[in-house]
């Protein structure tokens, strides 16, 4: 721990780490706690100071940034993030302090404001909250996972940024959490050597120490800030790079066209602006960037041009600097693609429609295949009558602008028409007198299907109890199946049974369910 000149705050913290060792070689005395103590509330009462004094330096980028926008903005809004970082991460540590000092039954004297230090020399709290033989447990995967957040968000506020390479290095080592040699020689995690086996003091004093490297990172982040922007004023750094595209819409597949530049925004207020001939009103107009906004109706579908001029006073003398630009107007979307991800059915021997579109692709540029499937009549309207197997693929394919293409599938499974309900004058059960019986029709209906699909009744069974079946051809009672109907009893239920059924050029049907009548007579 020694060599170079160190700050006074190194050597505090060396301090308490000679401690560490020294109590490993001796017995805890009241003396060696006490002494975690002080320099516990020393930590703690540094962290008050400097939280003040963080808060000021950020309250001064804010007013800056407000004042010198082109200036401050950038870094402001960097510290912005750093401060609501260090604040997350710093009343984590906070919540950690305050369950190590519930676990042990700690408190704070209210007369003094200062801990047991003396007593709180036990070992076993943070040992098995936050270890499990050679692993961590929940709450202690819960810290590390902690850390290595604040540690992510830092390094991503600060970025790539060469500016920043040294204070990323100082911070990185600061919150080096690689595994550790111990006395062995033998390297283990971070959090096991700096917190297993310590006495609760220790383990509280080591908390607030990490809560002050992150008020002193803080610190660090606004001064840096601060100091770097004259630096910036300068510097690239401060012009943008700003992308001029070619056009203002592009479809799926289309390669981007367009300039990037470097440049930035001119805070000299113009003298005119005109967008299509139209003078435009700079009050209206203007941000307090020096950028002009626009606002006008797009014309119809298709590519346009953008075509205006900037007016500027220079050396007494109007200079006109032209505006060219073009967009691309899209149609409006007037309706939604929705499907249910396990109903993609269609019915063998009927025609199922279909929709097919390939979202910003003309209907004429679309392409779709697949087993029985055939163009409708409208755009994007297919009609699917699958044949054979279980399930059927529909391939699209679709030309861009370019001439590349681009392909999507979908797989419909295949099901055959449900089995149909028999019925006998538009019953399926219940009560009938004989004569409707005898000279009503026999029907097989789809109830609950999604297509309207008529079947002609080809031949069922006829049963009156005590009888033997009667066959019948069509959907009528045969002489047989009357003769037997009139020897039914009154009350008697009579069956009509293994209804066969056709529709016209499709394929076969399944029997229908079973018509059961009772005779009312």
């Amino acid at each position: 721990m020694a060599g170079g000149k160190l700050s006074a705050r190194q050597k505090m913290i060396n301090l308490m780490y000679l401690v560490f060792i020294a109590m490993m070689a001796m017995n805890m005395s009241k003396e060696v706690l006490s002494a975690f103590g002080l320099m516990e509330a020393k930590f703690a009462s540094s962290n008050l100071a400097t939280t003040d004094r963080n808060e000021t330096l950020l309250a001064d980028l804010e007013r800056k940034s407000e004042e010198k926008p082109e200036e401050f903005l950038v870094p402001a809004a960097k510290a912005k993030e750093v401060s609501n970082a260090s604040e997350k991460f710093y009343n984590y540590l906070e919540t950690l302090k305050n369950d190590l000092l519930k676990k042990g039954k700690y408190t704070i004297d209210p007369e003094t404001g200062k801990l047991p230090f003396e007593a709180m020399d036990k070992t076993d709290i943070l040992d098995e909250a936050w270890f499990t033989g050679d692993r961590f447990t929940k709450k202690g995967d819960e810290v590390m996972a902690n850390i290595e957040s604040y540690k992510a968000e830092i390094r991503r506020i600060l970025g790539e940024d060469i500016k920043y390479k040294k204070a990323l290095e100082s911070f990185n080592d600061l919150f080096n959490t690689d595994k550790v040699p111990n006395k062995d020689d033998k390297k283990i995690e971070w959090l096991n050597y700096h917190f297993q086996g310590f006495p609760a003091i220790a383990s509280f004093t080591k908390l607030t120490a990490m809560q002050n490297d992150v008020k002193v990172t803080e610190a660090g982040m606004m001064n840096l800030f601060l100091g770097n922007v004259l630096t910036d004023a300068v510097s690239l750094n401060k012009y943008q790079a700003i992308i001029l595209a070619d056009k203002s819409a592009f479809f799926a597949g289309e390669k981007f066209q367009g300039r990037v530049v470097i440049g930035k925004y001119a805070k000299v207020p113009p003298t005119g602006l005109s967008i299509g001939g139209q003078a435009i009103d700079l009050e209206k107009a203007i941000d307090s960037t020096g950028a002009a906004r626009l606002d006008f109706s797009v014309g119809g579908v298709g590519e346009h041009e953008i075509d205006g001029k900037f007016t500027f006073l220079e050396d007494g003398k109007p200079l006109e600097i032209p505006i060219k630009g073009n967009y691309v107007v899209v149609p409006r979307p007037n309706s939604a693609t929705i499907s249910a991800d396990k109903m993609n059915v269609v019915y063998r021997g009927v025609t199922n429609p279909m929709t097919i579109s390939f979202a910003g692709v003309p209907d004429n540029k679309v392409q779709a295949n697949g087993a029985g499937l055939s163009r409708g009549s409208g755009m994007g309207k297919y009609n699917m009558k699958p044949t054979a197997g279980r399930e059927v693929t529909i391939n699209v394919t679709a030309t861009l602008d370019d001439g590349s293409k681009v392909s999507d599938k979908a797989v419909f499974r295949i099901k055959d028409i449900p089995k149909p309900t028999g019925k006998i004058v538009g019953q399926s059960d219940g009560k009938l007198p004989r004569n409707n019986v005898e000279i009503g029709k026999v029907e097989a209906i789809l109830e609950d299907f999604d297509f309207d699909l008529p079947l002609t009744v080809t031949s069922f069974k006829f049963k009156v109890p005590g009888q033997p079946s009667v066959t019948c051809s069509g959907n009528r009672l045969s002489g047989a199946a009357k003769a037997a109907l009139r020897k039914a009893k009154r009350g008697a239920s009579v069956q009509i049974f293994d209804i066969k059924s056709r529709n016209s050029g499709g394929p076969a049907i399944k029997p229908a369910t079973p018509a059961v009548i009772e005779l009312a007579n």
